[in-house]
């Protein structure tokens, strides 16, 4: 429906407007004290609901409190306090209009020119493990109207939502008042603001009904924040960012402790080692390069240093690739682990931290970019992925936290059962191949892969490349496919390499026809009955 229409001609030019009368309501008190006292020496008026206007008397500044300006005492819990026309009245009036400027004076309501809220903290209440009503409570109602409505009148109100804003309003105040061209600046942070805010509230109630087992979002809302302008995208003709999305804990949450600034693919590529190396449970280390793994590996029995051994092993299974890569762990990055990195050139290593001894190291690598993980950083629920004129949404494709026991449900369908070590390698070298890209192929042993075929449009040809990348170390081992064999030739190609164990999905047609090849080398082989295709 379209808003009440007035006369253009009515309006009276305002650019530079004097603060008169300030509205103050604030969650994040930073620099609260500061602001008040540029109002006071100013003469403004400062109107304050709550423990903002506590915390400003108490200071020792005259305050107006909201309940005198309504009439209205603050009521059920505080969930009303400003919603009244008192407060509307002097936020949403145009000055510009002499009927606006009638009506208020009819009224006895007065103007604000400044209005300084942020709102409830519904993201920190939810990041805090907070659930149910306690989260409900933190949903702020009359802040978003009362920013909204003064973006709305920008052209009268200046409106306030970060301390970080401050500075630049008090040399305004200092200055006679606020431009026309900062309100405007003002405003349309203050719209990204509850906008995101709404996003994170939608996000929430959006999870809860995802967790509960309920159909996907009938809509979608994503709110990001831009971190960083890259320097460019995948290709130096294409341009890049790093966005923030509101509510998130991944790999753009990640501080930076050191190294050359983050390129666009080294996000992708240190996104994809986190994937492949938070899927295992020991002390595990991937490499990556061009978002493949080239390395997965565990650490070996009875390391002194598990995440040393669990890197160097990772390494093995391809040096060459494993050049100007990208490393992820799933523990602490020792001293040892940094020694043994002194000589090979890596563009990236995320971990969730790091000992001292092993950041003095790296001191001497300065391009080399650390990245530590948010505390709170955990594998996604839900993937996104944009598409042409829309994205598509999915539930995150991970492993149970039981799959020992899920294990046990495989179908062997020929071959003897495996000790439980060899089970151990098989769940292993199963997870690893989640995390290569499609078509899939995994060897490993020990708990370490020792060749991986990924990212080839036949799986007859993925077959090939891990067996060319392991070597002879392909004899033996286990080999994981992401996916069915649609003929027996891709097995027959891991067969002639000496393989011992092939684990897939099965489903095929011709399934019958890969068991008889299997059997027929000896080979033991087991059905899942879930793939797992990475594109």
């Amino acid at each position: 429906m379209a808003g009440p229409s007035h006369d253009s001609s009515l309006y009276r030019d305002r650019d530079v407007v004097q603060i008169k009368r300030a509205l103050v309501s604030v969650s994040d008190k930073t620099d609260l004290l500061v602001l008040a006292a540029a109002l006071a020496d100013a003469g403004v008026e400062i109107v304050s609901t709550g423990s903002t206007a506590a915390t400003i008397r108490e200071a020792g500044y005259e305050v107006t409190d909201v309940a005198s300006v309504t009439g209205v005492a603050e009521m059920l819990d505080g969930r009303v306090k400003t919603l009244h026309p008192s407060i509307h009245g002097g936020l949403l009036a145009d000055l510009r209009l002499e009927d606006h400027e009638r009506q208020l004076a009819e009224l006895g309501i007065s103007p604000f020119e400044l209005v300084v809220v942020n709102l409830y903290p519904f993201v920190e209440t939810v990041a805090s493990g907070a659930t149910g009503d306690d989260v409900v409570e933190q949903i702020d109602i009359g802040g978003p109207a009362m920013v909204r409505a003064s973006a709305k009148n920008h052209a009268n109100v200046a409106i306030v939502v970060s301390p970080e804003s401050y500075p630049a309003l008090i040399e305004s105040i200092a200055a006679g008042g606020t431009s026309l061209t900062q309100r405007r600046e003002l405003a349309a942070r203050a719209f990204a603001h509850t906008s995101a805010y709404d996003t994170a509230v939608a996000a929430w109630f959006a999870e809860g009904t995802l967790s509960e087992g309920g159909e996907l979002p009938e809509h979608l809302t994503i709110k990001a924040e831009r971190l960083a302008t890259l320097r460019y995208g995948e290709n130096s003709h294409q341009r890049g960012a790093i966005y923030s999305r509101v509510g998130g804990h991944g790999i753009a949450q990640a501080v930076q402790l050191q190294g050359k600034e983050m390129s666009y693919n080294n996000y992708v590529d240190a996104d994809a080692a986190l994937r492949a190396a938070f899927d295992m449970i020991l002390p595990a280390v991937a490499i990556v390069k061009h978002a493949n793994p080239c390395g997965i590996a565990t650490t070996a029995p009875n390391a002194l240093d598990p995440i040393a051994s669990a890197h160097l092993r990772a390494h093995e299974c391809d040096p060459v690739s494993a050049y100007g890569g990208v490393i992820a762990t799933n523990g602490t990055v020792t001293l040892k682990m940094a020694e043994n990195l002194k000589d090979i050139f890596t563009e990236v290593i995320v971990a969730p931290a790091f000992e001292p001894a092993a950041l003095e190291v790296f001191k001497a690598k300065k391009n080399l970019r650390l990245l530590q993980l948010p505390a709170d950083w955990k594998q996604e629920e839900m993937d996104v992925r944009l598409v042409s004129g829309g994205l598509l949404l999915q539930d995150a494709d991970r492993f149970p936290d039981d799959i020992d026991s899920v294990a046990n449900g495989w179908e062997l369908v020929t071959g003897e059962r495996p000790s439980d070590e060899e089970m151990s390698d098989l769940i292993f070298a199963w997870k690893a191949c989640r995390a290569v890209k499609s078509n899939a192929i995994v060897l490993a042993k020990g708990k370490a892969t020792v060749g991986i075929g990924m990212g080839q449009v036949n799986r007859v040809d993925s077959c090939r490349l891990a067996v060319e990348r392991a070597g002879d170390r392909a004899a033996g081992t286990i080999a994981a496919s992401d996916a069915f064999f649609p003929f027996a030739d891709g097995p027959q190609v891991l067969i002639d390499a000496g393989i011992s164990t092939i684990i897939q999905p099965g489903g095929s047609v011709r399934d019958d026809e890969v068991i008889a090849a299997a059997k027929a080398a000896g080979v033991t082989m087991f059905f899942t009955g879930e793939r797992h295709f990475f594109h």
